[in-house]
């Protein structure tokens, strides 16, 4: 699957800042990962605090897939709203959801800390109704938050206008939220070694094309003929789990990105929060570190790679005028554009843990806007799966939900 086109700016700007090699001999491990994005780099850095082997294996090279495409905002809002969800599946579930995901983002902030790398910046998160028909729902969505205990104020127009220059109906404006490189966090992540640090465990380009699930291991044979043999194997194959799974589970979409040419001056909105909105599909906004502004959206329902990228030109433009409708001060000129293929879910909610059909498998599954988040909750449950720890919060994001 072609899961992104055009120039993703962080692949641009950081290239190619380690090499892993091809898989070119039979291997046994503990645990196979199938999948080195960000998922799969997260479930290894799990793996290894908890001393479990491991061996990682990816068909491209490290980080080409979603994750060099991810405009890596780190929220604890799914793409579901609170109140709807809470409607859907229960305000207690709803509620621990959103709880979970506000968590994975001070883990991930520890993380990279832990890592001694600079790719987290810590961001409040400004959600505004895109209509005025949305005030109704924003503001419910308001008290949701509020009453499970989010810190979050509501702005309404004039002081949204006042505090932020934005013309809007009404605003929540969270504490809550962060930034990252998702590329970068990806690679700085691989780089953490098993005790003792001997051999590779990482692979990449070695495409695997049969996998046999056994009562007693998983066997995986490469397209080059090699095999591995692992007690248990985690997919964190993301958006191409649709060539393993036989269930329908995720609806795939195209986003369209752009980053704009680096300005001289740093001169932004206030406290460069994470800008997003009610529309649907809606628009999403951040800063780099290098001056840039990035917006994103005009989403698609299909995920056809040639229509896909056909539509990179006009996406461009419709984003560029939106964000210069917004912030016509900006004077938004593009550089970096792309598109990408990403899915979405039922209920907003990942898919992690146990498949019945595939024995001996754990699936890592991160859908949506914050799969980052998704991606620490998997990486952390599926470690404790493995340990034979009880986790009992892995019933909302199962299978059989």
């Amino acid at each position: 699957m072609t899961l992104k086109a055009g120039y993703p700016f962080w692949l641009i700007k950081d290239g190619l800042p380690f090499t892993f090699p091809k898989l070119d001999h039979d291997i046994e491990t503990e645990v196979a990962i199938i999948g080195a994005g960000i998922s799969g780099a997260l479930v290894r850095y799990h793996l290894i605090n908890a001393g479990i082997k491991c061996i990682t294996i990816d068909a491209r090279t490290i980080g080409l897939g979603s994750t060099s495409a991810s405009t890596s905002l780190l929220q604890y809002e799914i793409d579901v709203p609170l109140y709807k969800l809470s409607e859907m599946i229960g305000k207690d579930k709803a509620e621990r959801a959103y709880q979970l995901c506000s968590e994975a983002i001070d883990k991930l902030g520890e993380i990279v800390k832990a890592r001694g790398a600079d790719y987290f910046e810590k961001k409040e998160s400004l959600f505004y109704a895109a209509y005025k028909k949305d005030v109704k729902g924003l503001k419910q969505e308001f008290e949701a938050r509020k009453a499970a205990g989010f810190k979050v104020r509501y702005l309404e127009a004039e002081a949204l206008k006042k505090e932020f220059n934005i013309d809007a109906p009404g605003a929540i404006l969270s504490e809550q939220g962060a930034q990252t490189n998702a590329y970068m966090l990806t690679h700085c992540l691989l780089q953490h070694k098993h005790k003792g640090g001997k051999a590779n465990d990482i692979f990449d380009r070695s495409p695997v094309t049969n996998i046999k699930h056994n009562k007693d291991g998983v066997v995986l044979k490469t397209e080059s003929g090699h095999t591995i043999k692992a007690k248990k194997l985690i997919y964190a194959t993301g958006y191409e789990v649709v060539n393993f799974i036989d269930k329908k589970v995720v609806d795939l979409q195209s986003t369209y990105a752009v980053v704009s040419e680096q300005y001289n001056e740093r001169d932004f909105w206030k406290d460069e929060v994470l800008i997003w909105n009610t529309a649907n599909p809606y628009l999403y906004m951040r800063t780099t570190p290098d001056n840039r502004v990035l917006i994103g959206g005009r989403d698609e329902d299909f995920s056809d790679p040639h229509k896909r990228d056909k539509l990179m030109k006009r996406k461009t433009g419709q984003l560029v005028k939106d964000i210069n409708k917004i912030f016509p001060d900006l004077k938004f000129k593009p550089e970096f554009v792309w598109t990408g293929t990403f899915g979405s879910t039922k209920d907003g909610l990942p898919y992690i843990g146990e498949y019945s059909k595939l024995p001996n498998s754990y699936f890592a599954l991160g859908f949506g806007g914050n799969g980052i988040t998704f991606s620490l909750i998997a990486a952390e449950m599926i470690t404790d799966l493995i340990l034979g720890k009880e986790n009992k919060d892995i019933e909302l994001f199962a299978f059989d939900r």
